[in-house]
């Protein structure tokens, strides 16, 4: 048997049978190789998600603005990379490349298609309409929901105006209707603001990056020890 072939990175194998003769032996079985077409999915636009200082401490930015969509709506990677752009270079110019983190919230992996039509004279004679109207890839978006956040960025205090401007700069990148939060919580972290300095003081919340880890003080013996052991180290 021949090696398969493989062809824009897919095999496709069909078998093709013949009818046995009279005397009952097995039908002879071949395999065809057919060249599946070269139509592929282009890479999207934007490739960075994380922008400025991505590795800043949690207690170094409490602020959190977010730029959250309005409607349902399908946002293309070109427009995400024209936001991230716009948003970015704004904060760099007012805020300094290390004054703040943008992350990107949403990832474009829904592929879009498209069934081109001729619009010359005679291309009716040239084309079959509507008949296999399955289109060929042209672009990949990113569904959004009500609700959902586009891009969220953390920073000072003190930089709470040059965040809403960017974010508000980013909004003509985009279709449909964006709104501006200030985020309640501190930073990327789940909790608000009054109640992340009271459980950071009680202990109950590790630094762990960009994000904080938990530290009940209900569990294992063995993981309480270990705890007390890294506070005495600390100390």
């Amino acid at each position: 048997m021949s090696k398969p072939v493989m062809y824009s990175g897919k095999i496709h194998l069909k078998t093709k049978k013949w009818v046995a003769d009279q005397l009952g032996d097995k039908a002879n079985v071949s395999i065809v190789f057919n060249m599946v077409s070269t139509f592929y999915i282009l890479d999207p636009k934007i490739r960075i998600y994380d922008l400025g200082r991505k590795k800043a401490r949690v207690d170094e930015f409490p602020l959190c603005v977010h730029l959250v969509s309005d409607e349902y709506e399908q946002l293309s990677s070109e427009a995400l990379e024209a936001g991230r752009i716009c948003a970015n270079k704004y904060l760099v110019k007012h805020c300094g490349k290390d004054a703040f983190h943008m992350r990107m919230r949403l990832h474009p992996f829904h592929v879009i298609r498209i069934n081109k039509m001729l619009s010359c004279a005679g291309a009716d004679r040239l084309q079959t309409g509507m008949r296999g109207a399955f289109g060929k890839p042209q672009g990949t978006v990113a569904r959004v929901h009500i609700g959902q956040p586009i891009m969220s960025v953390r920073a000072k205090d003190a930089h709470q105006a040059p965040v809403v401007e960017a974010l508000r700069r980013a909004k003509f990148k985009f279709p449909g209707r964006q709104k501006i939060y200030v985020s309640k919580k501190w930073g990327f972290t789940k909790y608000n603001r009054d109640k992340y300095e009271e459980m950071r003081q009680d202990g109950r919340l590790v630094p762990d990056g960009v994000n904080v880890k938990y530290r009940p003080h209900k569990g294992p013996l063995k993981v309480w020890m270990e705890a007390q052991h890294q506070e005495e180290e600390v100390v």
